[in-house]
Parts: C-alpha cells; structure tokens; sequence
C-alpha cells in the first residue's frame, strides 16, 4: 500500500531556483491519494473532543469539509478580505513580501466551543496564528491543528508553541 507521500509531486525549482514546491493537488486527483489523507486527518482526531471544524481559504476547505462531514461537526471558513457576506472580524498577517488580511464570520464561533484547524500545509505559520487570534478574540478554544504537510525548514510550528499541532508528512527543508 502506498503512504500518503508517495502522491505528492514534487516540482524542483519552482517559484524560484532551489526551491522544491511540494504539490498537494495531485493527492486530490489521486482517489486513493485523497481517501488516505482523510483518513489520516480523521486519526489524528480519534481521541480530541471538538465541536467544530475550520479550514482556512482555500484548501482548507478541501481537507476540512469531508472531516466535518465524516464526523457531522460543522465546518467555518476562513477567508481572504471582502469574501465573507455578514459581519466579520479580520486579522492581518505577514506574508514574504508584504501583508494579507483574513477574517471570519463574528457569529461562526460562540464562547467555549472547541475548535479543529485543518490546512493543507504549515510553512512559516504566519495564516494559522493569525487564525488562532481570531478564534480567541470570538471566544473558542484551539484544541487541535492538523495538517497534510509541513515545511520543518521554515520552523512555522514554532509560532504555534503551546498548541496541539500533527502533520500527516514532514519535510525537513523548506
């Protein structure tokens, strides 16, 4: 049987020389590829009591809806500024060239519920801990974050210390 990195292409030099862009997209064309990493997401969660998945813009959403759904939570997007129809709350992050706002719906989250973040990857960590804020500011409580891959190299787990976070594959590089 293969293991879930056996589905991920890496492209060598990709945005830039010396970089190697893992590309999660083909575990999604692969319906063995994605089937595992469900199942490897909804492990990680066997013993974590939670009321809610989030998954952040855009393959947070990908990876988030079907673990919500296996496991009838409810599921709340986080999305890039200006998406989002109701009243919002937003946070600012750090990107490598610049800033990006995100936000989330000010009802999506009430006080003392137990949130999921599930992602796709965790590089420098920036997205996730602005997410976390927001989660926070609304009153739930980060329980776990979990993640299909992770660039070690980048040390994004850093800024995350103190918080319950599982990756299904581990890059040592960046």
């Amino acid at each position: 049987m293969k293991k879930l990195e056996d589905y991920v292409k890496s492209i060598p030099d990709f945005p830039e020389p010396g970089i190697i862009f893992r590309d999660v997209t083909s575990i999604l064309q692969d319906a063995d590829g994605l089937h595992l990493a469900i199942d490897q997401i909804l492990a990680m969660l066997k013993n974590v009591d939670y009321d809610l998945v989030l998954g952040p813009e855009s393959r947070g959403f990908i990876f988030g809806m079907p673990v919500a759904y296996a496991q009838h939570k409810s599921f709340v997007p986080v999305r890039k500024k200006g998406k989002l129809p109701r009243e919002t709350i937003s946070a600012e992050y750090a990107l490598e060239y610049g800033t990006a706002e995100i936000e989330i719906h000010k009802d999506a989250i009430l006080p003392g519920q137990k949130v999921v973040i599930i992602d796709d990857l965790i590089a420098t960590g920036g997205t996730i801990e602005a997410i976390i804020g927001l989660v926070e500011q609304l009153g739930g409580e980060v329980v776990k974050i979990c993640f299909i891959m992770e660039l070690a190299g980048l040390k994004g787990r850093e800024k995350l210390a103190g918080y319950d976070v599982e990756s299904a594959i581990v890059y040592e590089g960046k």
